[in-house]
């Protein structure tokens, strides 16, 4: 039935709310791929960033250079090594072997365990909650390291595991505004899942290269920790994308060199 009376007070205060109220910026559209530029990978720490190089690689905890396409670096499948005491208190939610945490020994860090729907969720949301103090510290997308995670868990974690967690680390970054970026897996045609951009890390060493531009495009940032390899990988796409070549511990004061 047609109201046919004025609005009463508490409806119309409401509507007026929601009328003046901003958008939430975890509501805004990702920032686009920015084209024609450098990139730089600067996960050991921060440093100067060179006039040329307009995507920037950093720690979730560390600060966003201004003026520039930010991506936050998130260990999203695996543990930080210098985080392990934080997930004592969460150890339910590390992949176990007979009692022991199954670590990653190159970097000594613990995989995640991704083998239920109860903890990909319970993950997740710690996650997401990563994910939203990167996008409310003005970085404008997320890299989510260790995709393959389930290559070195002994069988334990499956394919589909990370394909269904990283279903969900994508809906929460671009919940949180930001883009969000495929690592590793290179065989993963990642758009299916929502993933806007790659970091390619040392495509040009194991041949990957092509598998991230059939999928991406141009939108790929390249990591090389080989200076033979940066060479191949400049001279096949570094028309095309930002390449950089930088010291495998990503020091502050290490190498780093562009095409």
């Amino acid at each position: 039935m047609r109201a046919t009376g004025p609005l009463p007070a508490a409806l119309l205060a409401l509507l007026l709310a929601l009328t003046l109220t901003p958008a939430s910026p975890a509501s805004a559209a990702p920032e686009p791929w920015p084209a024609d530029t450098d990139g730089d990978y600067q996960l050991g720490g921060p440093r100067p960033t060179p006039a040329r190089v307009g995507v920037v690689v950093r720690d979730r905890r560390a600060a966003p250079v201004a003026g520039r396409y930010n991506i936050c670096y998130v260990n999203a499948f695996q543990t930080q090594p210098d985080e392990l005491r934080d997930w004592r208190s969460r150890m339910r939610l590390v992949l176990h072997r007979r009692g022991r945490p199954v670590a990653d020994q190159a970097w000594g860090e613990w995989l995640l365990d991704l083998r239920t729907r109860d903890r990909r969720e319970r993950l997740a949301r710690i996650v997401g909650r990563w994910l939203d103090g990167c996008a409310r510290a003005g970085f404008d997308a997320a890299e989510l390291d260790n995709l393959d995670s389930f290559t070195r868990s002994g069988g334990l974690l499956r394919r589909r595991h990370a394909v269904a967690y990283a279903r969900l680390l994508v809906r929460a970054a671009h919940r949180s505004g930001l883009a969000v970026g495929q690592k590793n897996l290179p065989g993963l045609r990642g758009t299916r899942l929502g993933f806007d951009f790659a970091v390619a890390e040392e495509c040009g060493r194991y041949a990957e290269c092509g598998r991230y531009a059939a999928t991406y495009g141009r939108r790929v940032l390249a990591v090389e920790y080989r200076r033979r390899d940066f060479r191949r990988t400049c001279r096949t796409h570094g028309a095309l994308w930002p390449v950089v070549l930088r010291d495998r511990a990503v020091s502050v004061r290490g190498t780093r060199r562009f095409c």
